[in-house]
């Protein structure tokens, strides 16, 4: 069934309007999922904060064209659902998390970070950035790790000293 001009203006105006608010975006590609696990990924998008929407490639692609984003937009083929979030690392770490349970369903194909298209792999190698307080805690143990090191040569020269 057909879709009135009118209804795809809003659709348009929506996913704009969500583009815009948005500071990255990740381009979904979904086959052959079940309701039960598009439902289980649309709670899981939820609950970390990233709106998810399906919409036709073609209104996607207007959408996309009015924000004017720097590069070459990705190559979307079949079924394509945009993820996005006001988090820039948000959006992708919760495609990625979904997408390792259920590989053959869900691919990253590309995105938006920091107003320029990315590819799959870019994206992907976003997704796998680790969380901000994993790598304040790296952080910290290579800050503490020489001062360890110095303690124990100390600590042995004074035994042997004593």
């Amino acid at each position: 069934m057909a879709i009135k001009k009118e209804k795809k203006v809003e659709l348009v105006s929506g996913i704009d309007e969500s583009l815009r608010a948005s500071k990255s975006v990740v381009f979904v590609k979904f086959d052959k999922l079940k309701v039960a696990d598009s439902n289980a990924f649309r709670k899981d998008m939820r609950a970390g904060g990233v709106g998810y929407t399906v919409a036709k490639k073609t209104l996607l692609k207007r959408a996309l064209d009015a924000q004017k984003f720097d590069g070459v937009m990705p190559e979307m083929d079949g079924q394509i659902a945009i993820a996005y979030s006001t988090d820039d690392l948000a959006t992708a770490r919760e495609v990625y998390n979904f997408h390792k349970g259920h590989k053959e369903n869900v691919q990253i194909v590309g995105g938006v970070f920091e107003g320029k298209y990315k590819n799959a792999v870019e994206m992907m190698s976003l997704a796998t950035i680790p969380s901000r307080e994993v790598l304040l805690s790296q952080l910290a143990y290579l800050l503490k790790s020489p001062i360890q090191r110095l303690a124990i040569g100390l600590n042995a020269v004074a035994l042997k000293k004593g």
